[in-house]
């Protein structure tokens, strides 16, 4: 799932966001109402805003009004440190799907994130994002990329740096940004590990490969074309 994480404690921020992405997710983190609300308007194919409702700018309750009256299609976690039923009544009258109570298991964070994921699939799907730049399709619902309409065998990792760059494309991501997007946390890894599977992924893209650049000293960009 593409998440995003809006939770102004930097720690608890930190942990949340490394263990969602252990469990292959994909996430933004925000650490204020305002930047929460303009990252879910800028943001393609966000499944999920895992929202905090004490931060320090505005109300996350606020956040949810404010994500709903825009029309957002996304769903709401909310994390509250209440725990009364009229607590839970306003949050979920507010546009939370859900909420979790502080402090919480990691456990019941994901369980919950896969409910909400459980519950957008039925009746008409929705549509899973396709991730375009230049000539390059990702196509994460069938786990495809083709460039000019041709398939292209990538390997998970491969998929997974594509995919992290196309998220960003026009964005330089540095290697250990590259790194905590296509490596579980679990695995050891240098950033020189990078290079070698931009390398390979250059290659399998053919001329399209040059989309991919490189930004001396810091990392990579994706070019749109």
């Amino acid at each position: 799932m593409h998440l995003l994480l809006v939770e102004d404690d930097e720690r608890l921020a930190r942990a949340l966001t490394r263990l969602l992405e252990e469990d292959r997710h994909v996430v933004e983190h925000a650490p204020d109402g305002r930047t929460g609300l303009d990252l879910v308007t800028a943001l393609d194919g966000l499944d999920a805003v895992i929202l905090d409702i004490g931060l320090p700018d505005m109300s996350g309750l606020d956040v949810a009004r404010a994500i709903r009256k825009a029309g957002v299609d996304v769903s709401i976690l909310m994390l509250t440190a209440r725990d009364t039923v009229n607590d839970r009544v306003t949050g979920l009258d507010a546009g939370a799907d859900d909420y979790v109570v502080k402090p919480f298991a990691y456990q019941e964070v994901s369980a919950r994130l896969r409910a909400l994921a459980r519950r957008a699939e039925p009746g008409p799907r929705r549509a899973q994002p396709k991730l375009t730049a230049g000539r390059i399709e990702l196509d994460e619902a069938a786990r495809r990329v083709t460039v000019n309409g041709s398939a292209v065998d990538l390997s998970p990792r491969e998929f997974s740096l594509l995919e992290a760059l196309l998220r960003h494309a026009g964005m330089t991501l540095t290697r250990d940004q590259l790194l905590d997007h296509a490596w579980p946390f679990s695995v050891s890894v240098t950033p020189n590990a990078v290079d070698a599977y931009v390398h390979y992924l250059r290659t399998k893209l053919g001329e399209a490969g040059g989309q991919i650049e490189t930004v001396r000293g810091v990392g990579y960009r994706l070019a749109d074309g």
